[in-house]
């Protein structure tokens, strides 16, 4: 989408002569090197289209890695960038589509309903909207409904696919202290690190509580799997943890979800 397209797309500025505050925001939802490449291309992308407008002031972008869609709780980025827009930073947001933006429906029309009334546009360059516009709020609603059961049949693809690793004998993404997951879904021993978990099972048993386990792995300056100091949760969860006696065990806790009555 070239800077023609976008302008003629803008149709609630009276003048494009007015200049505009202009910023970008942009998201992937891994860290894959394949997806991080992509948030690259964006970024160059973006800058390079709103700089290129005389008319247009470049507000630097505001970019979330290796987060999810579906909730705006965790990204710190995302909610600096409506502040900024509340604060009268910002006129316009581009962003690629609307699945980047947000992938909940209610999410996603209560945040460009508030900026609406604010007179800031975000314009969605996937499906050529822009929120100003009569009929925006009705294509939004439609689409972002769309991408809002693309998540939830991904989710559910990869909880199927989880399920179906472990029937198999593979194990899915994880990491825990003395293992490594190898390409074909098996475990693998970590020699250096398995010596840190049978130390601490060796403790236990001959009677050492877990805070001194934890006390004893700090003193000697011993990073926990995170590289941060033990505490007895840490040494409580590998005590606890039944793949050290060789079990698997998927789905071992559970969310309880209430409908909220009106």
């Amino acid at each position: 989408m070239d800077l023609h397209t976008i302008r003629q797309t803008l149709k609630t500025r009276s003048s494009y002569d007015i200049p505009l505050r202009v910023t970008f925001y942009a998201r992937v939802s891994s860290e894959s090197d394949e997806q991080l490449n992509s948030l690259g291309n964006q970024i160059t992308y973006y800058e390079d289209l709103i700089k290129r407008n005389r008319n247009w002031t470049f507000v630097p972008g505001y970019i979330d890695e290796g987060l999810s869609g579906i909730s705006t709780k965790k990204r710190e980025n995302f909610n600096r960038m409506i502040e900024d827009c509340m604060a009268g930073r910002v006129d316009l947001v581009v962003t690629k589509s609307i699945s980047r933006f947000a992938r909940n429906t209610v999410t996603l029309l209560e945040t460009v309903r508030e900026l609406k009334d604010i007179g800031v546009d975000v314009y969605f360059e996937e499906q050529n909207i822009h929120t100003m516009s009569a009929d925006g709020e009705l294509m939004l609603t439609i689409l972002s409904s769309y991408a809002q059961e693309e998540s939830f049949s991904a989710s559910e693809n990869q909880k199927w696919r989880i399920r179906r690793d472990f029937e198999q004998g593979r194990v899915s993404s994880m990491r825990m202290l003395g293992y490594r997951r190898t390409p074909n879904g098996s475990l693998e021993v970590i020699p250096e690190e398995a010596v840190i978990v049978r130390r601490i099972f060796s403790e236990y048993i001959s009677g050492m509580g877990k805070m001194k386990i934890a006390n004893m792995l700090n003193e000697e300056k011993i990073p926990t799997i995170n590289g941060c100091e033990w505490t007895t949760e840490d040494i409580r969860r590998i005590l606890q943890n039944e793949k050290y006696a060789g079990n698997m065990l998927l789905q071992k806790g559970y969310c309880r979800w209430r409908r909220k009555l009106q």
